[in-house]
């Protein structure tokens, strides 16, 4: 069967249902280096935070459409009339403080981009420029945070990003491939380091 398939030995524990095995399969783990899929990640992390990852999977549709398909520039001009919008929208998480979070951050990210170029060059910097290669063998060795998701936390507070705690972070950092993370069993993490992804040891 595929790597696709919905019986593939090994495949991570928490990869269940029909969105979160195709999420999986096809893009948890796998460098990022798009600044619009960098913010999308970053807000949608964010939006997670006291739920469920298949949650914010079911909206991500919806987040695309209310957030101008998360381009910054426009994202950081929506006004009051916006958020209102946003907070009327059942196709996202309607939550204030997570609403004008992800306005705030991307004004945060277009001063990061002006600064240093690019949100890609800033957030791999962070990390030292190459993904990690981990190898667990079980779910529960994978950590929560780590000390350069602590470092990536404390660097994005002081540009004034919001909703990116540790934890927040280290899940952005395992979803756009700064870390390798898929357990030494799982297809995917033999196929990322095949691809010559994963090439620091952890």
């Amino acid at each position: 069967m595929s790597e696709s398939g919905a019986g593939v030995v090994g495949r991570c524990g928490w990869a269940k249902t029909e969105l979160s095995i195709a999420y999986h399969d096809r893009e948890w783990g796998v460098p990022v280096h798009d600044d619009r899929v960098l913010f999308e990640f970053l807000v949608l992390e964010g939006a997670q935070a006291g739920l469920s990852w298949e949650t914010i999977l079911n909206k991500r549709e919806g987040y695309r459409a209310a957030f101008a398909g998360f381009d910054p520039v426009k994202v950081a001009a929506f006004g009051t009339g916006d958020v209102k919008r946003l907070l009327a929208d059942p196709g996202i998480v309607r939550n204030r403080l997570k609403v004008e979070s992800a306005i705030g951050n991307a004004a945060a990210a277009l001063e990061v981009q002006r600064e240093r170029g690019s949100m890609d060059a800033y957030l791999w910097g962070l990390v030292g420029g190459l993904p990690r290669r981990n190898a667990w063998t079980k779910s529960d060795q994978v950590p929560a945070s780590t000390p350069g998701s602590d470092a990536m936390s404390k660097a994005l507070k002081k540009r004034g990003f919001r909703f990116v705690g540790t934890t927040i972070c280290y899940a952005f950092m395992q979803a756009v491939g700064m870390v390798n993370d898929h357990l030494v069993t799982c297809p995917r993490h033999r196929a990322i380091e095949r691809e010559g992804r994963g090439t620091r040891n952890g």
